[in-house]
């Protein structure tokens, strides 16, 4: 085995069979450290932001970190209430794309597709920033490598997701519950220590003195105004990106799976409304403020209440791990949301492949690379990431909760009236508050979400007119026998296997090319998994009966290593001296333009290597122009 595969199996773990596909399934605890951890992770950077937009209008203004919170909180338990009604109803996953597209069409489905997946890469990059940003708050010497450092993160949870769901699961599950014990200790000693009077609040002057220093000077001190509210609220709604993870990952559950995915909502929206407040009224008490890339809020709260020990070492580094992990939540929503697009046509096809560990590795990549580069673009630095942040999340949360309306409206069953409401209200309170996000941050960068999802629609819809292209050009009766050309001289020609994936002009040409030149011809069809393989030996039976078919099976989904050990058993079969030769056919699309290769997974070149690399010396390609 080549070194680049034996560190890749080191690094990723061993192939695993899909019949250990229903064994890759979270249990609660595990559901709640993994798909929670964005949600509650966000607490760590949420109250920090708040404090950030209003410490612009001086110390008077951080008066208002309370009543915004609130707010948030509010919003948070209905988001959480709607989101309750959608995983029951549909217990598939799929989340705002599935609902949105079949209840309120095409177009509206793929808006919401395109804001989910904007929100998911941002939600790695913010993460994996913000999680930097504890590190170099406790040692402040590592600022200078602040992106070398958020690359190397981004790596390190890519890697542990390509080893697969139980494998993530066990590794990533510690951090989850050691921050969540970390905070509580926190809010815990804080309020004993306001209790004891051991809490004073910065004086007012103090807090003002910080805030010009972090602003260089008074005069460009902003006034509190109607505005810059909004735009406190709408940074503190960062605390709301990853409630939507759980509606979209219910298929990862085990059974009963919507009945955990809804116990495991309760429990992480408990929770991240108790921690939110907690640090916000913590904040407030103690009257600390935040200047942008300087120490953490949540690292000042720790040194004043459990001082410069072990504790505040241990809260770091757990909030660390937590912020890294909480792009996790993304690294299980994302490939899944992109395989949903790719079934439908709307990516590339390899997006919906499962990798050698049960995972849609295709997708993990992606979303590692584009997430690395927003790092890069940005600097590293969350205050810059926040402001497109969230205004993704909150589209695909007004279009998820009005498709809902339609679900019960369609339905009609018992008790859809008070469920249609109940959507409807979550619709037009996550509506109005996406406006004002949009208003408040578009200037600040959330115009350039606003342009990305028209372009990554347009995008989704020419994939789709390139497949729909493909589909009208390989379409063929299925019920017909089909016409063969009359097989060569009995004896004449090399004996030659063609490999088929399905039965369409692309395949029926290169049998009836291998058919004209041979009277030893067998076609080779691979059983990836999928329950489809016996359907298509009925359809070859019934359609191309004079040809001898054999199924390989492949419990691994690999293409071509069965392939590969077919060939070799064959040509040690066939050839019975070395001046005779066997003839491998590979049936290859030829598209229109270069950049639709992409929309192809290549199969054939890794064929035609694996093969010519085993010594067999005739492979031959048999092309179909679309």
């Amino acid at each position: 085995m080549p070194g680049l595969d034996i560190l890749r199996r080191r690094l990723i773990g061993t192939p695993l069979p899909t019949s250990a596909h229903h064994e890759e399934r979270y249990n609660n605890a595990e559901a709640l450290a993994i798909l929670s951890s964005d949600a509650l992770s966000s607490v760590a950077y949420a109250t920090q932001e708040i404090v950030l937009v209003l410490g612009m209008a001086g110390a008077a203004a951080l008066s208002y970190t309370l009543p915004i919170t609130a707010l948030i909180v509010g919003l948070m338990l209905i988001v959480a209430t709607s989101y309750r009604q959608t995983i029951k109803a549909y217990p598939q996953g799929g989340g705002s794309y599935r609902v949105s597209q079949q209840n309120l069409g095409q177009i509206t489905g793929l808006v919401a597709g395109a804001s989910l997946s904007i929100d998911y890469v941002l939600t790695v990059a913010v993460s994996v920033a913000a999680g930097i940003a504890a590190l170099t708050s406790y040692f402040p010497a590592l600022e200078a490598e602040r992106i070398p450092l958020c690359l190397l993160a981004v790596v390190l949870v890519m890697l542990a997701n390509l080893r697969g769901v139980s494998s993530s699961a066990k590794f990533l599950s510690m951090p989850t519950y050691l921050f969540m014990g970390m905070v509580v200790t926190l809010l815990v000693a804080g309020a004993i220590k306001t209790g004891l009077g051991q809490l004073p609040p910065l004086p007012l002057s103090e807090q003002q003195r910080l805030l010009e220093a972090a602003h260089h000077g008074a005069n460009s001190m902003h006034v509190l105004g109607p505005l810059l509210l909004m735009r406190a609220f709408s940074s503190g709604c960062a605390a709301l990106t990853g409630i939507e993870a759980i509606s979209d990952s219910v298929a990862a559950f085990r059974p009963v799976e919507w009945r955990n995915a809804r116990r495991v909502l309760v429990v992480m929206v408990l929770m991240l409304a108790l921690m939110f407040s907690g640090i916000s009224a913590l904040a407030h008490q103690s009257g600390v403020v935040y200047a942008e890339n300087g120490p953490t809020l949540l690292y000042q709260l720790g040194e004043r209440i459990f001082g410069n020990g072990i504790l505040l070492f241990v809260l770091q580094m757990a909030t660390l791990m937590i912020l890294l992990l909480a792009a996790n939540t993304a690294y299980a929503d994302f490939p899944r949301l992109a395989a949903f697009l790719a079934q439908d046509g709307f990516l590339p096809r390899q997006l919906s492949s499962l990798g050698d560990r049960l995972v849609f590795s295709n997708g993990i990549y992606a979303l590692s690379g584009l997430a690395g580069l927003l790092l890069v673009i940005f600097n590293g630095s969350v205050s810059r990431l926040i402001p497109l942040y969230a205004v993704g999340v909150f589209i695909s949360f007004t279009l998820s909760q009005a498709g809902m309306v339609m679900h019960w409206w369609k339905l009609r069953e018992r008790g859809w009236i008070s469920n249609a409401l109940l959507n409807g209200f979550g619709a037009l309170i996550t509506a109005l508050v996406g406006g004002v996000l949009l208003f408040s941050k578009f200037t600040q960068g959330a115009w350039l979400v606003v342009l990305a999802i028209p372009l990554l629609v347009s995008m989704y819809l020419r994939i789709r007119t390139h497949y729909n292209h493909v589909a009208r050009r390989l379409r063929m009766a299925s019920d017909v026998r089909l016409n063969l050309p009359p097989a060569a001289p009995q004896g004449s020609g090399p004996p030659t296997v063609v490999l088929v994936g399905q039965l369409h002009r692309g395949t029926f040409e290169a049998i009836c090319f291998a058919r004209s030149v041979t009277s030893d011809l067998v076609a080779v069809h691979v059983d990836l998994g999928g329950g489809r393989a016996e359907a298509f030996r009925l359809q070859w039976e019934r359609q191309i009966p004079d040809v001898p078919l054999q199924i390989l099976e492949s419990p691994y989904r690999s293409l071509v290593d069965p392939v590969v050990e077919f060939v070799h058993g064959f040509e040690k079969q066939h050839r019975k001296d070395r001046n005779r030769f066997c003839m491998i056919v590979l049936p290859v699309f030829v598209t229109r333009h270069r950049w639709e290769n992409l929309l192809h997974n290549q199969s054939t070149i890794l064929l035609r290597q694996a093969l010519r690399k085993k010594g067999t010396r005739v492979v031959t390609t048999v092309g179909f122009y679309l």
